[in-house]
């Protein structure tokens, strides 16, 4: 049987950012990830200094859990982190898939994994220059290919400033059939301290007018919506 690491098992909330934002969703967060993005607002499920709070499930406990939730209606589950791709989703796909439910998958594009074509969605989001990570694009190809079979395969880049609008242009125009989505970064992610949501509009609205005075018409913008609603509060 399959063992994850699973940081939490949450929902159903919303979705709330990217491709599939406002999607009825489950999420299983994985513990673990081979990045440490500057700004990431998911360090309980990266840090090892975490690990305590991980816990072992196999994939048919993983897969109870998220029927619990969701009791028993078939709706989209998210599989995020951490990099979910460092561990073996394929066999809780399966379960899923064989009682109506979706697959979205979140990750950086850095590990390429078989059971990517199995999804409904894959979510490639390299990270920007604000992250202190560098992309290996040979990884990032990997994953496309693995993906290939996916019903649906599009990017989405965090943009925090004009190095991170620059990057994010030039790794458009190197994958111009995916579908794009940017959304403005979020630095204030300490789940006891609350979003200034002037804040947040500010950075929505200079990054729509950054991307129409270009006349970049190619990706969709959208906000954090899970942050406008719930701050950084954990679980939803």
């Amino acid at each position: 049987m399959t063992q994850l690491r699973i940081a939490e098992i949450f929902g159903p909330t919303i979705q709330g950012e990217g491709a599939l934002i406002g999607e009825p969703t489950v999420f299983v967060r994985t513990g673990g990830c081979d990045y440490r993005c500057t700004w990431c607002d998911s360090l309980h499920a990266v840090e090892s200094a975490y690990r305590h709070t991980w816990t072992a499930m196999d994939t048919d406990a993983v897969w109870a859990e998220v029927q619990r939730l969701s009791k028993g209606n078939p709706l989209t589950v998210s599989l995020s982190g951490g990099n979910p791709a460092i561990q073996d989703f394929a066999p809780l796909i399966t379960l899923g898939h064989a009682a109506g439910y979706r697959f979205a998958c979140e990750t950086q594009g850095s590990i390429a994994k078989p059971w990517f074509a199995d999804l409904d969605t894959l979510v490639l989001s390299p990270k920007p220059p604000s992250s202190g990570e560098t992309v290996d694009w040979d990884a990032f190809n990997a994953c496309l290919q693995a993906g290939k079979a996916a019903s649906s395969t599009v990017m989405k880049i965090v943009v925090f400033d004009e190095m991170d609008y620059a990057w994010a242009r030039q790794t458009a125009n190197k994958y111009p059939r995916l579908p794009l989505f940017l959304q403005p970064g979020n630095l204030a992610v300490d789940p006891d301290v609350a979003v200034d949501l002037q804040v947040m509009a500010d950075k929505l609205l200079w990054l729509v007018e950054r991307t129409l005075l270009d006349c970049w018409f190619a990706p969709r913008i959208l906000p954090q919506l899970h942050v406008l609603l719930w701050g950084n509060k954990r679980g939803v």
